[in-house]
């Protein structure tokens, strides 16, 4: 399994820039309707304009998971694990704290998004700590 890890975690890497592109990219242009898919309830005005501004911040992951992707470095793995960690608890406290999460199972998916980046974070930070095995995609 040890030997899978490193190629595993790059798949997710991988995973993960076409997850923040679609996500960034959706919530710049369609702020409204990306939160319906979330299970929001329409939003206000500044609701919108407010959860638009959280697209490029997905955008800058994107570019975070590419940079990894692209070079492997120790430093990028590394801080791509802390990039990840900085997100455990927002999503979780988001949909804890939002009376306009509506669809069923919406507020349960938001929370296990905080489990999916508490194991991002620990996963890249040890790719961070295999060196020269850490490069590329291969």
């Amino acid at each position: 399994m040890t030997g899978e890890l490193p190629r595993m975690l790059r798949t997710l890497n991988a995973g993960m820039i076409a997850f923040d592109v679609v996500l960034g990219t959706a919530t710049v242009a369609a702020p409204r309707a990306t939160l319906e898919f979330l299970g929001h309830a329409r939003p206000s005005g500044d609701a919108e304009a407010l959860f638009r501004r959280c697209g490029p911040i997905w955008l800058t992951f994107a570019a975070a998971h590419t940079m990894a992707a692209a070079r492997g470095r120790r430093r990028d793995w590394w801080a791509l694990a802390w990039l990840r960690g900085t997100e455990l608890t927002t999503d979780a406290l988001w949909a804890a704290s939002s009376p306009a999460f509506k669809r069923p199972g919406a507020r349960a998916t938001l929370a296990l998004a905080g489990v999916a980046n508490a194991g991002m974070a620990l996963g890249f930070g040890w790719l961070s700590q295999q060196g020269r095995r850490s490069r590329g995609f291969g």
